[in-house]
């Protein structure tokens, strides 16, 4: 996979649009704030991750390809890009951040479970996990089919309503968990935003 997402960074081009860029941005600076340690987890070219530095944020762009970082260093050059490996550890200490941003990433991860697992363990207690996510109701793929949304050379590996997000977030006891779908009209919106918070911890812990 990781040849996958070099090849597509080398083919892009340095002049595109991010799909619903104003929508994305306005999610993500509602939770951002001086001094907070950010993780841009799927950085891409760096676009969020410069805005997250103009909030006044400390923050950490990481890809998986170095094409991407490349890119993104050019972009960029006083912002922190890391490469990472595409399954396994993320280089960064436990409880180290309080805020991962993982715009349009989820969706494009092999083995959920154990990518939410590192999410956690790197993020601090009350920490906070945003996420966004194409969503895929019903409506929107009994008219467009399955194949428009995850052909078998595509590389969408999951397909996630607001319930199917918001259980997966649950499911590894992220608490306030909020999934809405916005971008388009009310039974077709494309969008799915949400937020989940890393539980502090007991006294006992």
């Amino acid at each position: 996979m990781r040849d996958y997402y070099e090849d597509l960074w080398e083919r892009l081009p340095d002049e595109r649009s991010l799909p619903d860029f104003e929508i994305r941005l306005r999610f993500l600076r509602g939770a951002l704030r001086p001094g907070l340690r950010v993780l841009d987890l799927g950085c891409g070219a760096g676009e969020f991750t410069a805005e997250i530095a103009a909030a006044g944020a400390h923050v950490i762009g990481a890809e998986v390809a170095e094409a991407a970082i490349l890119r993104a260093q050019r972009a960029h050059p006083d912002l922190d890009f890391r490469l990472v490996q595409f399954d396994g550890e993320l280089p960064f200490d436990d409880r180290s951040l309080e805020l991962v941003w993982a715009s349009e990433v989820i969706e494009h991860v092999a083995d959920t479970g154990s990518w939410l697992g590192e999410v956690q363990r790197v993020l601090a207690p009350g920490g906070t996990l945003l996420i966004t996510t194409p969503n895929h109701g019903r409506l929107r793929l009994l008219l467009g089919g399955i194949e428009r949304y995850s052909p078998p050379l595509g590389d969408h590996l999951h397909l996630y309503t607001r319930r199917s997000l918001a259980e997966v977030l649950a499911d590894f006891e992220f608490s306030g968990v909020e999934v809405r779908s916005v971008g388009g009209p009310p039974a077709f919106k494309r969008l799915l935003l949400a937020s989940s918070v890393k539980p502090g911890e007991t006294r006992d812990e």
